[in-house]
């Protein structure tokens, strides 16, 4: 589906925008790989691991409009990752997560429409379903204005869909490289926010996937959430450190016992390995969001269901999580 296309990945230089590069050109033969970020340090240390003759390095944010209708040009798929998204500095920052989270989605979605962009899938987060943060209500309102953006496209070919998954295992600010770095100093108590903490969990490499699948699913419209385990971050720090102790400091500001995916009040359809929250809204064409472009046949949830961290079924052993985060510890 990637050969001979042209991608763009805002927030590029990021932990998915790099495994998602490594998986494209590992996989596929794109034309062109954009890489659109703010950070020239980070482009420059991307670039010497990634320098193919069809990559591109963009300097630009999402916040600047003209900049982004420019890198634009001539892109088939776009991926939407760029985001303010550490929880506490949107709590302090809250109008630059707004410029960013909100103001930056939009402007990715009308260049997209202006430049006739085939799939745009934007990256969202658990923190999104009734979000108490402002993240996750930026996250949320990022979402509907991608949702929405299908009833902007007029004649254009041009869709939008979500993906939105949980905490991915070893990415930059994550639980899993603070435990690690905190015993490689020799710490021997752990700081954990509360003892029953639930999270969900997925490897980079699982999102990259999900992700990747879902642009040869998507019909537009859709959020895709993918079936992931949990764990109770105590038991994470168990299997990391099975002789230090911990100290519980609190839930921090805006954060949450529990996550969840999809609220009781969303209209969820499950799938062998995911589910698909329906739009709420009517779109000018018509899709049948039961039977998925791949053929793939899914079943309407209950009203009422939701799907949580703490009420998962599935959940990690000791042994699954420390296979998927050796390479961090």
């Amino acid at each position: 589906m990637f050969n001979n296309k042209t991608i763009l990945i805002t927030g590029g230089t990021g932990s998915f925008g790099k495994k998602y590069t490594e998986i494209l050109l590992k996989k596929y033969n794109p034309k062109k790989i954009i890489i659109y970020s703010r950070d020239e340090l980070k482009q420059f240390e991307m670039a010497q691991v990634f320098n193919q003759s069809c990559m591109r390095y963009f300097i630009g944010d999402v916040r600047d409009k003209e900049r982004l209708n420019k890198a634009m040009k001539g892109v088939d798929f776009v991926i939407h990752a760029a985001a303010l998204k550490q929880v506490p500095a949107a709590e302090y920052n809250p109008m630059e997560a707004i410029k960013t989270n909100i103001m930056g989605a939009q402007n990715v979605i009308d260049c997209a429409i202006e430049n006739e962009v085939e799939k745009i899938i934007a990256l969202s987060t658990d923190k999104a379903a009734a979000p108490i943060n402002l993240y996750g209500a930026t996250k949320l309102a990022s979402d509907k204005l991608f949702i929405a953006a299908n009833n902007l496209v007029g004649a254009n070919k041009t869709r939008f869909s979500v993906v939105r998954y949980g905490n991915v295992i070893g990415s930059r600010g994550s639980v899993v490289p603070f435990f690690a770095k905190l015993i490689k100093e020799g710490k021997k108590t752990l700081p954990i926010t509360h003892p029953e903490m639930t999270r969900f969990l997925i490897t980079l490499e699982e999102g990259v996937n999900f992700v990747l699948k879902n642009f040869e699913r998507m019909q537009g419209g859709e959020i895709f959430v993918p079936k992931i385990p949990s764990m109770k971050i105590v038991d994470m720090a168990k299997a990391m450190c099975p002789d230090c102790k911990f100290e519980f400091i609190g839930i921090r500001p805006g954060e949450k016992l529990h996550e969840m995916m999809i609220t009781r009040d969303d209209r969820a359809i499950e799938f062998k390995d995911h589910y698909v929250i329906k739009p709420t809204i009517n779109f000018s064409f018509k899709a049948d969001y039961l039977n998925n472009m791949l053929g793939e046949k899914g079943k309407e949830k209950e009203i009422g269901f939701e799907y949580s961290s703490d009420k998962n079924n599935w959940w990690l052993t000791k042994e699954e999580f420390l296979k998927k985060a050796k390479e961090f510890l």
